[in-house]
C-alpha cells in the first residue's frame, strides 16, 4: 500500500456569500427527512469545523512544521486554509442563516499556549469571542479541545510518548476551561484518538512508512531536538495509554474549573462487517474502538464519528466489494453505516450518542444528498428504537484542508474559493439546513 493509499480523511484529514440561502430548494422543501417526528428540543443539529484546517498560519503547530519540511507526506501546506481565524464570523453567522442550531469547532493548543508554560491572553480571548459569536447567532457551540494537532514544543519534546505529556494536556484544558467554559454547550477531549488503531487494520503504518520518519526526522532537525513525535505516532499501545490518560485528567479537569456541561470524547468508528466463518471483526472491534468506548463510559457522553463500513474476513481486512462506489478518500459509499456505529457505542458504553462526525468527501453533491438522507433514516430509526441520540453534525461546514491530501477531497456543504476565500453554499447545504429547520425548535 502506498503512503497516501491510507484509508479515512487524514492519512488513511469580503462577502458572505448569503444570497439565495433563504430561498431553499425544491428538493429541500419535499426532504423525507424534514417531514419525519420533530427531535427533541435540545438536540444539536449542525455542522463542523477543525482550527488547523480552516483557521490558517497555525505557525506553532507540530503540523506546520510537517507541511514544510522536505521530505514531508503533505501534498501541500495548509497555509491561509480558509481563512476562518478573520472570517468565523462569517462562517457561523452563515451556519445559523442555513438552519443549523450548533455548529462544533476545535480550539487550537498550539495558539493557546504557543510555547511551553506560556498561555497567550489575546489567543484565549479571541477563542472566547468566537464562543460568544455562536451564542449570539444561536448556535450552540461544540468545542473539541484536541483536533489531532499539538504544539510544536510539545512534539519536539516527545508529544503523547512522555509519561508527564497526560499532566501538559489536563493543563491546558484547565487553562482554557477557565476562561471559555461558561460559553462552552458540549466537549470532547480528543478527536479520534484511536484512529491509527484503524489504520494499521487496513496494513498501512504511516509512521513507520520511510518518508514519514524522514519527514519527523527533518522536522526534529527545524526545531532544534532530536525528536519529533505527533499524531501519526499514535498507533503504539504506549503512546494510546498516554492518550487515554490524558483524556481521563483532562476531564476532571474541565469538570472542576467550569465544566458544566457534557464532557466526553469523539471516537472514528466504522461498521464493522465479519465476512465467512472465523472472521476476525469482532477482534477488530475489540482493537480498534475497545479502550475508547471504556474511557468514553466513564465519560458524560460517547461521540461517534462515522463514515463506512469495514469488511474483515479471517485474514483481516478484505476492503470494498468488487464494483462498489467509492468517495474520493477510497471507501465505500456507505451511510447505513452510521446506525449500527450508533448502536454499538451505546450498548458497549450505556452512555448518550453524539454524532460528531459524518459526512461524504465527493465532487458530486447529489452523492452527498442521498449520502445524508441515508444516515439522517438511520438516526432517526435508533431514536425510534430508544437509542438516546443527541445530535447530528455534518462533517463539514466547509470544503477545507484535508491533512496530508491538500484541499482535494471535498466534504464541505459549503465551497471555498482558494484565492478570494468567497463562500459558496451547495445544494446540499441548502437541503441539510431545511431538514435541521423543519426539526429543530429554530424559528
Amino acid at each position: 500500500m502506498s503512503e497516501l493509499d491510507l484509508n479515512r480523511r487524514m492519512f488513511i484529514a469580503g462577502s458572505l456569500g448569503l444570497a439565495g440561502i433563504g430561498t431553499l430548494s425544491t428538493r429541500a422543501q419535499a426532504s423525507p427527512a424534514s417531514k419525519a417526528k420533530a427531535l427533541p428540543k435540545s438536540f444539536l443539529f449542525g455542522c463542523a469545523v477543525a482550527g488547523h484546517q480552516v483557521e490558517g498560519n497555525n505557525v506553532n503547530s507540530d503540523f506546520w512544521v510537517y507541511e514544510n519540511v522536505n521530505p514531508t507526506l503533505f501534498t501541500e501546506r495548509s497555509g491561509d486554509a480558509c481563512d476562518h481565524y478573520h472570517r468565523y464570523e462569517e462562517d457561523i453567522a452563515l451556519t445559523a442563516r442555513l438552519g443549523f442550531n450548533c455548529i462544533r469547532l476545535s480550539i487550537e493548543w498550539s495558539r493557546i499556549e504557543p510555547e511551553a508554560g506560556f498561555f497567550s491572553q489575546a489567543e484565549i480571548d479571541r477563542y472566547e469571542r468566537v464562543l460568544e459569536c455562536c451564542h449570539k447567532h444561536g448556535l450552540a457551540p461544540f468545542v473539541t479541545y484536541n483536533h489531532f494537532t499539538a504544539p510544536r514544543w510539545f512534539a519536539a519534546r516527545g508529544g503523547f510518548s512522555r509519561d508527564d505529556s497526560s499532566e501538559l494536556f489536563a493543563r491546558y484544558a484547565d487553562k482554557a476551561t477557565s476562561r471559555l467554559g461558561p460559553l462552552i454547550a458540549a466537549a470532547a477531549t480528543f478527536n479520534e484518538p484511536n484512529l491509527l488503531q484503524s489504520v494499521f487494520w487496513h496494513k498501512a503504518s504511516l509512521a513507520e512508512s520511510p518518508k514519514a520518519m524522514q519527514m519527523a526526522a527533518a522536522a526534529a532537525r527545524a526545531c532544534g531536538s532530536e525528536t519529533f513525535v505527533t499524531f501519526y505516532s499514535s498507533g503504539s499501545d504506549a503512546i494510546q495509554a498516554n492518550y487515554l490518560a490524558a483524556h481521563a485528567k483532562a476531564y476532571e479537569a474541565i469538570k472542576s474549573v467550569a465544566g458544566n456541561f457534557p464532557v466526553g470524547v469523539n471516537i472514528a468508528i466504522s461498521d464493522e462487517q465479519g465476512v465467512g466463518p472465523n472472521n476476525l471483526a469482532t477482534q477488530r472491534q475489540k482493537d480498534c474502538y475497545g479502550s475508547w468506548l471504556e474511557a468514553a463510559a466513564k465519560s458524560d457522553f460517547v461521540g461517534v464519528q462515522t463514515y463506512s463500513r469495514n469488511r474483515t474476513g479471517p485474514d483481516g481486512d478484505l476492503g470494498p466489494e468488487a464494483g462498489a462506489e467509492l468517495t474520493q478518500m477510497g471507501y465505500e459509499f456507505y451511510p447505513q453505516a452510521l446506525g449500527a456505529t450508533i448502536r454499538h457505542a451505546a450498548a458497549v458504553t450505556g452512555k448518550p450518542v453524539y454524532v460528531t462526525e459524518n459526512g461524504i468527501g465527493t465532487e458530486d453533491d447529489t452523492r452527498r444528498i442521498a449520502y445524508i438522507d441515508a444516515a439522517l433514516a438511520e438516526v432517526d430509526n435508533c431514536i425510534k428504537d430508544g437509542v438516546d441520540v443527541r445530535s447530528y453534525i455534518h462533517w463539514s461546514l466547509l470544503d477545507n484542508f484535508e491533512w496530508i491530501f491538500g484541499y482535494r477531497p471535498k466534504f464541505g456543504l459549503v465551497s471555498v474559493d482558494r484565492k478570494t476565500f468567497e463562500r459558496s453554499p451547495k445544494p446540499s447545504a441548502h437541503y441539510l439546513g431545511a431538514i435541521a429547520r423543519a426539526r429543530t425548535t429554530r424559528s
